[in-house]
């Protein structure tokens, strides 16, 4: 290298530099916008079953006890499908503590249904999480193939008469459940 490519040298380091810390700036800025977003929350979609009775829900849960819900309830029931290993659930999961725990009046009731899981790995994930709720068995996906459900977490809500009013994908908030419930209530679509 000549006298004279030195000054050109140092220029394309300073240059290279510059831009690497730009790079990097605009990187720690994405990944701060996403980790401190708020979790996606679930998104109402169209369901044969929205407006309809629905599908008898009955079985074994997973601690052995039969489980039944009558075909009008006489309250509103939400009905959860989910696993142990769905990341999703892992974030929807203290909302509906939450939301049970709000509801422990029993104007409404939760009842989970284990999506490809395990009755033990679903038994300690409830028990790590402090649910109390029900959780079916499905063993061969009958009910979820039922319910038209393809992936966890998904979740309808039942009104007291046994009509679906909602089915929702993805992680919901206690938040969400109680508007859509209030929302059946008033008998707005």
């Amino acid at each position: 290298m000549t006298t004279a490519d030195a000054p050109v040298a140092g220029r394309t380091r300073h240059t290279a530099r510059w831009a690497a810390t730009a790079v990097l700036v605009v990187v720690a800025g994405l990944v701060a916008v996403l980790a401190t977003r708020p979790p996606a929350t679930a998104t109402e979609v169209s369901s044969p079953l929205v407006g309809e009775q629905a599908p008898p829900l009955a079985g074994t849960t997973v601690t052995g006890a039969p489980f039944r819900l009558p075909a009008a309830p006489g309250h509103y029931v939400v009905v959860n499908f989910f696993a142990s290993w769905c990341s999703s659930c892992q974030v929807e999961e203290p909302e509906l503590v939450k939301f049970a725990f709000e509801h422990r009046s029993g104007d409404v009731s939760l009842v989970g249904v284990v999506f490809e899981d395990t009755p033990a790995a679903v038994r300690a994930y409830q028990r790590s999480q402090g649910a109390t709720w029900p959780v079916l068995a499905d063993p061969g996906g009958a009910i979820a193939l039922q319910y038209g459900v393809r992936a966890p977490p998904s979740t309808f809500v039942v009104a007291p008469d046994g009509r679906v009013v909602a089915f929702l994908v993805a992680p919901e908030t206690a938040a969400g459940l109680d508007a859509i419930i209030h929302r059946a209530e008033a008998g707005s679509p």
